[in-house]
Protein backbone atom coordinates (compact mmCIF):
# COMPACT_ATOMS: atom_id res chain seq x y z
CA UNK A 1 0.00 0.00 0.00
CA UNK A 2 2.93 2.25 1.03
CA UNK A 3 4.68 2.05 -2.76
CA UNK A 4 1.04 2.34 -4.45
CA UNK A 5 0.94 5.70 -2.38
CA UNK A 6 4.60 7.07 -3.16
CA UNK A 7 3.68 5.91 -6.65
CA UNK A 8 1.01 8.26 -6.54
CA UNK A 9 2.31 11.17 -5.19
CA UNK A 10 4.88 10.92 -7.45
CA UNK A 11 2.76 11.12 -10.18
CA UNK A 12 0.48 14.07 -8.88
CA UNK A 13 4.13 15.95 -8.70
CA UNK A 14 4.86 15.04 -12.26
CA UNK A 15 1.53 16.12 -13.40
CA UNK A 16 1.83 19.59 -11.20
CA UNK A 17 5.44 20.00 -12.43
CA UNK A 18 4.23 19.50 -16.29
CA UNK A 19 1.14 21.50 -15.91
CA UNK A 20 3.14 24.23 -14.20
CA UNK A 21 5.95 24.25 -17.19
CA UNK A 22 2.72 24.76 -19.84
CA UNK A 23 1.73 27.23 -17.49
CA UNK A 24 4.87 29.43 -17.80
CA UNK A 25 5.78 28.81 -21.48
CA UNK A 26 2.11 30.49 -21.88
CA UNK A 27 3.07 33.31 -19.88
CA UNK A 28 6.34 33.42 -21.38
CA UNK A 29 4.85 33.89 -25.02
CA UNK A 30 1.86 36.04 -24.08
CA UNK A 31 3.72 39.04 -24.53
CA UNK A 32 1.94 41.44 -27.05
CA UNK A 33 -0.32 44.70 -26.27
CA UNK A 34 -3.42 43.80 -28.43
CA UNK A 35 -3.95 47.69 -29.78
CA UNK A 36 -0.21 46.80 -31.09
CA UNK A 37 -0.86 43.85 -32.99
CA UNK A 38 -4.30 44.23 -34.91
CA UNK A 39 -3.78 42.56 -38.20
CA UNK A 40 -3.19 44.77 -41.31
CA UNK A 41 -5.97 42.45 -42.94
CA UNK A 42 -8.81 43.47 -40.97
CA UNK A 43 -10.02 46.70 -38.88
CA UNK A 44 -11.45 47.14 -35.35
CA UNK A 45 -15.05 48.70 -35.60
CA UNK A 46 -16.43 50.76 -32.39
CA UNK A 47 -19.65 49.24 -31.10
CA UNK A 48 -21.43 50.13 -27.91
CA UNK A 49 -19.75 46.66 -26.27
CA UNK A 50 -15.96 47.98 -27.56
CA UNK A 51 -13.84 47.39 -30.56
CA UNK A 52 -15.15 44.25 -32.81
CA UNK A 53 -12.69 42.76 -35.17
CA UNK A 54 -13.68 42.64 -38.83
CA UNK A 55 -11.99 41.26 -41.90
CA UNK A 56 -14.27 41.82 -45.10
CA UNK A 57 -14.73 40.33 -48.58
CA UNK A 58 -16.65 41.70 -51.28
CA UNK A 59 -18.95 44.56 -52.96
CA UNK A 60 -20.18 47.08 -50.42
CA UNK A 61 -23.58 46.73 -52.04
CA UNK A 62 -23.53 43.22 -51.62
CA UNK A 63 -25.95 40.87 -49.20
CA UNK A 64 -23.92 40.90 -46.07
CA UNK A 65 -22.91 37.56 -44.82
CA UNK A 66 -21.72 37.86 -40.69
CA UNK A 67 -19.60 34.96 -40.26
CA UNK A 68 -19.65 33.53 -36.97
CA UNK A 69 -16.58 31.54 -35.58
CA UNK A 70 -16.49 28.12 -33.35
CA UNK A 71 -15.02 28.02 -30.06
CA UNK A 72 -11.01 29.14 -30.34
CA UNK A 73 -11.51 29.95 -33.88
CA UNK A 74 -11.52 33.38 -35.01
CA UNK A 75 -12.40 35.68 -38.36
CA UNK A 76 -9.09 34.52 -39.97
CA UNK A 77 -10.64 30.98 -40.37
CA UNK A 78 -13.37 31.82 -42.92
CA UNK A 79 -10.69 33.88 -45.24
CA UNK A 80 -11.21 31.00 -47.79
CA UNK A 81 -14.64 31.42 -47.72
CA UNK A 82 -14.69 35.29 -47.58
CA UNK A 83 -13.08 34.73 -51.37
CA UNK A 84 -15.58 32.46 -52.32
CA UNK A 85 -18.73 34.67 -50.90
CA UNK A 86 -16.98 37.94 -52.79
CA UNK A 87 -16.20 35.69 -56.08
CA UNK A 88 -20.25 35.49 -56.28
CA UNK A 89 -21.03 38.78 -55.18
CA UNK A 90 -21.51 38.71 -51.40
CA UNK A 91 -20.45 40.77 -48.54
CA UNK A 92 -18.49 38.47 -46.23
CA UNK A 93 -17.92 39.83 -42.80
CA UNK A 94 -16.29 37.72 -40.54
CA UNK A 95 -15.69 38.73 -36.75
CA UNK A 96 -14.00 37.21 -33.92
CA UNK A 97 -16.00 36.67 -30.61
CA UNK A 98 -14.07 37.45 -27.53
CA UNK A 99 -11.83 36.11 -25.59
CA UNK A 100 -11.16 34.63 -28.97
CA UNK A 101 -8.86 36.98 -32.02
CA UNK A 102 -8.70 40.89 -31.85
CA UNK A 103 -12.12 41.90 -30.48
CA UNK A 104 -12.10 43.95 -27.12
CA UNK A 105 -12.35 41.53 -24.06
CA UNK A 106 -15.18 42.18 -21.85
CA UNK A 107 -13.71 43.72 -18.63
CA UNK A 108 -15.99 41.78 -16.76
CA UNK A 109 -15.39 38.75 -18.75
CA UNK A 110 -18.61 37.97 -19.20
CA UNK A 111 -18.72 35.83 -22.17
CA UNK A 112 -22.43 33.99 -21.31
CA UNK A 113 -24.17 33.32 -24.23
CA UNK A 114 -26.75 36.07 -24.02
CA UNK A 115 -23.79 38.56 -23.75
CA UNK A 116 -22.47 37.28 -26.75
CA UNK A 117 -25.79 37.52 -28.84
CA UNK A 118 -25.67 41.53 -27.80
CA UNK A 119 -22.04 42.08 -29.06
CA UNK A 120 -23.21 40.41 -32.68
CA UNK A 121 -26.51 42.41 -32.62
CA UNK A 122 -24.26 45.89 -31.29
CA UNK A 123 -21.57 45.23 -34.53
CA UNK A 124 -24.60 44.88 -36.83
CA UNK A 125 -25.70 48.37 -35.48
CA UNK A 126 -22.06 49.94 -35.54
CA UNK A 127 -22.05 48.36 -39.45
CA UNK A 128 -25.46 49.24 -40.20
CA UNK A 129 -26.22 46.16 -42.05
CA UNK A 130 -29.15 43.53 -41.92
CA UNK A 131 -27.19 40.24 -42.94
CA UNK A 132 -27.67 36.92 -43.03
CA UNK A 133 -25.89 35.47 -40.11
CA UNK A 134 -23.47 32.11 -40.70
CA UNK A 135 -22.86 30.50 -37.82
CA UNK A 136 -20.30 27.19 -37.26
CA UNK A 137 -20.39 24.93 -33.50
CA UNK A 138 -20.15 26.39 -30.44
CA UNK A 139 -20.59 30.34 -32.43
CA UNK A 140 -23.93 28.96 -33.54
CA UNK A 141 -25.27 29.47 -29.99
CA UNK A 142 -24.89 33.66 -29.78
CA UNK A 143 -26.07 33.74 -33.00
CA UNK A 144 -28.81 31.95 -33.18
CA UNK A 145 -29.67 33.69 -29.87
CA UNK A 146 -29.16 37.59 -31.28
CA UNK A 147 -31.42 36.02 -34.14
CA UNK A 148 -33.94 34.66 -31.72
CA UNK A 149 -33.68 38.33 -29.68
CA UNK A 150 -33.66 40.82 -32.10
CA UNK A 151 -35.11 38.34 -35.43
CA UNK A 152 -35.71 42.12 -37.76
CA UNK A 153 -31.70 42.32 -37.24
CA UNK A 154 -31.22 39.94 -39.68
CA UNK A 155 -32.07 38.68 -43.45
CA UNK A 156 -31.57 34.74 -42.19
CA UNK A 157 -29.66 32.29 -40.48
CA UNK A 158 -27.23 29.51 -41.40
CA UNK A 159 -26.15 27.36 -39.01
CA UNK A 160 -22.91 25.15 -39.63
CA UNK A 161 -22.35 21.89 -37.64
CA UNK A 162 -24.74 23.89 -34.87
CA UNK A 163 -23.55 23.39 -31.10
CA UNK A 164 -26.60 24.93 -29.61
CA UNK A 165 -27.35 22.42 -26.88
CA UNK A 166 -30.83 22.16 -27.58
CA UNK A 167 -33.24 21.20 -24.12
CA UNK A 168 -30.56 22.14 -22.31
CA UNK A 169 -30.33 24.29 -19.09
CA UNK A 170 -27.61 25.44 -17.17
CA UNK A 171 -29.94 26.12 -13.73
CA UNK A 172 -27.33 25.01 -11.02
CA UNK A 173 -24.72 23.29 -13.12
CA UNK A 174 -21.83 23.09 -11.91
CA UNK A 175 -18.27 22.88 -13.19
CA UNK A 176 -16.31 19.64 -12.05
CA UNK A 177 -14.91 20.29 -8.67
CA UNK A 178 -10.94 20.30 -10.14
CA UNK A 179 -11.87 23.18 -12.71
CA UNK A 180 -13.81 25.32 -10.01
CA UNK A 181 -10.52 27.31 -9.11
CA UNK A 182 -9.51 29.74 -11.84
CA UNK A 183 -5.42 29.03 -11.37
CA UNK A 184 -6.38 25.23 -12.31
CA UNK A 185 -8.42 26.33 -15.16
CA UNK A 186 -5.46 28.61 -16.31
CA UNK A 187 -2.94 25.08 -16.24
CA UNK A 188 -5.69 22.87 -17.89
CA UNK A 189 -6.26 25.63 -21.00
CA UNK A 190 -2.33 26.41 -20.77
CA UNK A 191 -1.92 22.26 -21.87
CA UNK A 192 -4.44 22.41 -23.83
CA UNK A 193 -5.95 25.39 -25.88
CA UNK A 194 -2.90 27.86 -25.72
CA UNK A 195 -0.45 25.20 -25.71
CA UNK A 196 1.15 25.68 -29.41
CA UNK A 197 2.27 21.92 -29.54
CA UNK A 198 -1.37 20.56 -29.54
CA UNK A 199 -2.70 22.24 -31.91
CA UNK A 200 -2.79 19.89 -34.50
CA UNK A 201 -3.91 16.84 -32.76
CA UNK A 202 -6.42 19.21 -30.82
CA UNK A 203 -8.45 20.37 -33.58
CA UNK A 204 -7.85 16.64 -35.44
CA UNK A 205 -10.43 15.49 -32.62
CA UNK A 206 -12.98 17.36 -34.72
CA UNK A 207 -12.25 15.92 -37.53
CA UNK A 208 -13.14 13.05 -40.08
CA UNK A 209 -10.68 13.92 -42.62
CA UNK A 210 -8.13 14.80 -40.66
CA UNK A 211 -5.29 14.67 -43.28
CA UNK A 212 -7.11 18.36 -44.67
CA UNK A 213 -5.67 20.38 -41.85
CA UNK A 214 -2.97 22.49 -43.29
CA UNK A 215 0.11 24.17 -41.60
CA UNK A 216 -0.94 27.83 -42.71
CA UNK A 217 -4.42 26.90 -41.10
CA UNK A 218 -2.18 26.23 -37.98
CA UNK A 219 -0.52 28.71 -37.89
CA UNK A 220 -3.95 31.25 -38.43
CA UNK A 221 -4.69 29.32 -35.07
CA UNK A 222 -1.73 30.31 -33.44
CA UNK A 223 -1.51 33.65 -34.13
CA UNK A 224 -3.75 35.51 -31.44
CA UNK A 225 -1.81 33.38 -28.76
CA UNK A 226 0.96 35.40 -28.04
CA UNK A 227 -1.51 38.39 -26.71
CA UNK A 228 -0.77 39.29 -23.19
CA UNK A 229 -3.61 37.31 -20.80
CA UNK A 230 -4.71 34.82 -23.33
CA UNK A 231 -4.69 31.69 -21.23
CA UNK A 232 -6.27 33.39 -18.10
CA UNK A 233 -9.05 35.15 -19.98
CA UNK A 234 -9.81 32.12 -21.79
CA UNK A 235 -10.16 30.26 -18.81
CA UNK A 236 -12.61 32.20 -17.73
CA UNK A 237 -14.14 31.57 -20.86
CA UNK A 238 -14.04 28.17 -20.21
CA UNK A 239 -17.17 27.54 -18.14
CA UNK A 240 -19.39 28.70 -20.94
CA UNK A 241 -18.05 25.56 -23.16
CA UNK A 242 -18.12 23.33 -20.15
CA UNK A 243 -21.91 24.27 -18.97
CA UNK A 244 -25.46 24.43 -20.42
CA UNK A 245 -25.95 28.79 -20.95
CA UNK A 246 -28.99 29.53 -18.36
CA UNK A 247 -32.31 31.06 -19.90
CA UNK A 248 -31.48 31.02 -23.23
CA UNK A 249 -33.85 31.36 -26.03
CA UNK A 250 -31.57 29.06 -28.32
CA UNK A 251 -32.05 26.37 -25.93
CA UNK A 252 -35.70 26.54 -25.86
CA UNK A 253 -37.58 24.06 -28.99
CA UNK A 254 -40.16 25.75 -28.55
CA UNK A 255 -38.51 29.18 -29.76
CA UNK A 256 -37.56 27.74 -33.15
CA UNK A 257 -40.88 27.02 -34.16
CA UNK A 258 -41.94 30.83 -33.16
CA UNK A 259 -38.46 31.77 -35.06
CA UNK A 260 -39.59 34.43 -37.76
CA UNK A 261 -36.28 33.92 -39.89
CA UNK A 262 -35.72 31.55 -43.12
CA UNK A 263 -33.05 29.20 -42.11
CA UNK A 264 -31.25 26.65 -43.29
CA UNK A 265 -28.50 24.03 -41.68
CA UNK A 266 -25.17 22.28 -42.89
CA UNK A 267 -24.23 19.27 -41.38
CA UNK A 268 -21.05 16.60 -42.05
CA UNK A 269 -22.42 12.82 -41.87
CA UNK A 270 -19.57 11.87 -39.63
CA UNK A 271 -20.15 14.77 -37.30
CA UNK A 272 -18.68 13.16 -33.45
CA UNK A 273 -19.00 16.65 -31.82
CA UNK A 274 -22.71 17.76 -32.93
CA UNK A 275 -23.89 14.55 -34.44
CA UNK A 276 -25.98 14.72 -37.11
CA UNK A 277 -28.79 13.59 -34.91
CA UNK A 278 -28.72 17.27 -33.38
CA UNK A 279 -29.21 18.73 -36.94
CA UNK A 280 -32.54 16.14 -37.86
CA UNK A 281 -33.60 17.29 -34.34
CA UNK A 282 -33.57 20.88 -35.30
CA UNK A 283 -34.37 20.64 -38.28
CA UNK A 284 -37.54 19.20 -37.14
CA UNK A 285 -38.28 22.00 -35.00
CA UNK A 286 -38.37 24.25 -38.37
CA UNK A 287 -40.86 23.02 -41.35
CA UNK A 288 -39.62 25.48 -43.90
CA UNK A 289 -35.54 25.05 -42.47
CA UNK A 290 -33.63 22.90 -45.26
CA UNK A 291 -30.85 20.58 -43.88
CA UNK A 292 -27.59 20.05 -46.21
CA UNK A 293 -26.07 16.55 -45.51
CA UNK A 294 -22.49 16.42 -46.43
CA UNK A 295 -20.88 13.12 -47.20
CA UNK A 296 -17.69 11.85 -45.55
CA UNK A 297 -17.42 15.25 -43.85
CA UNK A 298 -16.53 16.14 -39.93
CA UNK A 299 -17.02 18.56 -37.59
CA UNK A 300 -15.34 21.78 -39.82
CA UNK A 301 -16.55 21.22 -43.43
CA UNK A 302 -14.55 24.75 -44.26
CA UNK A 303 -11.44 22.70 -43.23
CA UNK A 304 -12.73 19.39 -44.70
CA UNK A 305 -14.37 19.69 -48.00
CA UNK A 306 -13.92 23.63 -48.68
CA UNK A 307 -15.16 23.56 -52.16
CA UNK A 308 -18.38 20.95 -51.09
CA UNK A 309 -19.17 23.44 -47.92
CA UNK A 310 -18.70 26.69 -50.49
CA UNK A 311 -21.28 24.94 -52.72
CA UNK A 312 -23.53 24.49 -49.74
CA UNK A 313 -23.20 27.67 -48.45
CA UNK A 314 -23.58 29.47 -51.53
CA UNK A 315 -26.96 27.21 -52.15
CA UNK A 316 -28.33 27.84 -48.82
CA UNK A 317 -27.79 31.73 -49.03
CA UNK A 318 -29.82 31.95 -51.94
CA UNK A 319 -32.48 30.00 -50.04
CA UNK A 320 -32.46 32.46 -47.72
CA UNK A 321 -31.60 35.67 -48.62
CA UNK A 322 -32.41 35.41 -52.93
CA UNK A 323 -30.70 38.44 -54.33
CA UNK A 324 -32.57 41.18 -54.48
Amino acid sequence: MGRIFRAAFVLVILVGVILGAFRGLAAWRETDVLADVIPAEGRRVQTDVGLVYVEEAGPADGIPVLLVHGSVGWSRLWADTSAALAENGYRAIAFDLPPMGFSDRDPASDYTRARQARRILALTRAMNIRPVIAAHSFGAGPATEAAMLEPQAFAGLVLISAAVGLGSDGTGAQLPLPLRPEPVRQLAVSATATNMWVTRPLVGMFLHRKDMLTDAQIAVLQQPGTLQGSTAEIARWLPTLLLPPIAALSTDPKAYGDLQLPVAMIWGDQDTTTPLAQGQALAALMPDATLTVLPDIGHIPQIEDPAGFHAALLTALAKVAPAQ
